[in-house]
């Protein structure tokens, strides 16, 4: 029980690796606020499940692009919990389609950019006044930040890179208050994410040529958010983990 009487807020929360960390959290004893923006049905059973295995949970609905959004979310953690957020995992985001350069334009730029970029540096700042000496701050990078992603994700693949150089700065920046600020960076992960936008013959391909043979779960994505946030990574800032079954090695 690592994380008794702290609050956390897992943007994306309700569905596939969001869900699996929202669990992870609260069964370590972390009073957890769901948060998502489309998906509804499922970040309420992700809640309804927290809370039938005896632990807390909120839901709230955000769009995490916008600024007045955000803030009322992390005014309404702070009603629900109390005046601290320990634990803050931006993990909201997506590829939103697979586009060559000279298929997109400024708008799907922007949205992409403002999804997996912007949203963690709005969360961020919203929650900092909340957050405490010892608390943590885990985003959700990508395997494509540091390859460059596969066909028609260059610009997903510069926004998880934008969001690991993000991770190091905020590090030394929140270092000295006691703050740590750490990113995973998955590589095949089964969840819906590709499902969409993977071809099943592609998956298979890359599982195969994965060292473990295999694709990850989201569970083990979460093992790995509850060690990052949890005071046996007291000494883990500003690093980029990579959690890929040994497909890519930095």
């Amino acid at each position: 029980m690592r994380f008794t009487n702290k609050t956390a807020i897992v943007t994306g929360g309700g569905r596939d690796i969001g869900k699996s960390v929202s669990l992870r959290l609260a069964s370590e004893g972390a009073k957890v606020l769901v948060n998502y923006r489309s998906d509804e049905a499922a970040a309420q059973a992700t809640v309804d499940e927290i809370t039938a295995a005896g632990g807390t949970a909120v839901l709230f609905r955000a769009d995490v692009t916008k600024a007045a959004e955000v803030t009322a979310m992390v005014e309404a953690t702070v009603a629900a919990f109390g005046g601290t957020i320990d634990i803050v995992v931006n993990l909201a985001g997506g590829m939103i389609a697979r586009k060559t350069i000279a298929e997109m334009d400024e708008a799907f730029f922007d949205t992409v950019m403002d999804l997996n970029l912007k949203s963690a540096f709005l969360v961020t700042k919203a929650a900092l006044p909340y957050i405490p000496s010892g608390g943590s701050i885990v985003n959700i990078a990508s395997l494509a930040g540091r390859d460059g992603g596969g066909p028609g994700a260059t610009i997903y693949a510069t926004s998880k890179g934008a969001l690991m150089s993000l991770t190091r700065g905020l590090a030394k920046e929140l270092g000295p208050q006691g703050i740590r600020v750490n990113a995973l960076c998955p590589g095949l992960i089964g969840t819906s994410f590709h499902d969409i936008f993977s071809k099943p013959e592609g998956r298979k391909a890359t599982a195969g040529n994965t060292p473990l043979r295999r694709e990850g779960h989201p569970d083990e994505v979460a093992s790995a958010v509850a060690f990052l946030a949890s005071d046996d990574a007291s000494f883990l800032t500003g690093t980029n983990v990579d959690i890929n079954g040994g497909l890519f090695f930095s």
